[in-house]
């Protein structure tokens, strides 16, 4: 530096070195200018490699604590930049890698389900059979046998007659109940059938099994999808299930239609009905009508007054699928 003011001002050294700024010798002056100006590219040029270090720390710890979808923003050309550009595909491979791994779990969950399904459904089999074959058959022969025994008894044994008949209801009723029982444990399904076939095998079902009459009006329904058809499968189910177990209805039912892009169901039994302001142990049955029409976009109402029947009311829209939509 001393040399370009000396080329650059025609100077010889004794003048430069007697040259004087503020009375601050020029010699002095200049070393430090020099160190002033170093220190100040010096600290600009270490606080941005500070910054560097700490986006680069920062994100390190992000992908610590498992943030993998972060990355870090681009730092320049040097090595920093190079460490960051690592870092990013790094994380971008631990993503995919923890996506599959989740994928992985659903599909362990989902197969788990089905496993569980199945031996569910074994053992209701199981169960259906040792019932069928075993209490089904001797709360039968109870029934058989009160009223073989009513026949016996003479006018002097009216107490006796009362309890037998008494002995002889609770045995109907128990059947009743275990008949109702023994459809839930080994059900009709729809596989491999639409709805109003797989409902008219459910209703002569129940009809042949019942002491009720069942009636049954299913007008031809255009094509639904699978999960509307299972599910309006499954509330008829449910509806003639409460009918049998807790109705003591004589007669019931079933009317299926569409009117106006809507379906419109209805299940309709001459029982004891119950106040609708009082809890019921049927009531879960009704929740899980409701519950199943409201997951296919429809609406149940449930009207019954005591001893007036009880009629449930589904309906659900049709929503047409927009054409052209794969196009």
């Amino acid at each position: 530096m001393l040399t370009v003011i000396l080329i650059s001002y025609r100077l010889d050294w004794q003048t430069l070195v007697t040259a004087r700024i503020y009375g601050i010798p020029l010699p002095v002056l200049i070393p430090v200018f020099v160190v002033s100006i170093g220190t100040v590219f010096g600290f600009a040029f270490g606080y941005s490699m500070k910054r560097k270090i700490e986006v680069i720390v920062e994100s390190i710890m992000r992908y610590e604590r498992g943030n993998f979808a972060h990355r870090v923003p681009v730092l320049g050309e040097d090595e920093f930049g190079l460490i960051a550009g690592h870092l990013n595909r790094m994380a971008e491979r631990a993503q995919q890698q923890v996506a599959s791994l989740q994928k992985l779990t659903t599909e362990k969950a989902k197969w788990e389900e089905r496993m569980k399904e199945a031996v569910i459904s074994e053992e209701r089999q199981r169960l259906a059979r040792e019932l069928h074959d075993a209490v089904s058959q001797q709360l039968f022969a109870i029934s058989m046998m009160s009223s073989a025994v009513k026949e016996t008894l003479t006018g002097d044994d009216r107490p006796i007659y009362r309890q037998i008949a008494m002995i002889e209801k609770m045995a109907g009723i128990a059947q009743n109940e275990m008949r109702a029982l023994l459809l839930h444990l080994r059900p009709v399904t729809l596989e491999g059938k639409r709805l109003k076939e797989g409902l008219e095998e459910l209703l002569e079902e129940f009809k042949a099994k019942q002491l009720a009459e069942v009636h049954w009006e299913v007008e031809d329904l255009p094509d639904l999808p699978k999960g509307i058809e299972d599910h309006l499968f499954r509330i008829v189910q449910e509806g003639l299930s409460n009918v049998f177990r807790h109705s003591q209805a004589t007669s019931v039912t079933i009317r299926l239609a569409v009117r106006n892009r809507q379906i419109y169901l209805r299940i309709i039994d001459n029982g004891i009905g119950f106040d609708m302001n009082k809890p019921k142990s049927s009531s879960y049955g009704l929740q899980l009508i409701q519950e199943r029409a409201s997951e296919i976009g429809g609406i149940a109402e449930v009207i019954s007054f005591p001893g007036k029947g009880t009629q449930i009311e589904v309906k659900v829209p049709i929503i047409e699928e927009e054409k052209g939509r794969d196009a």
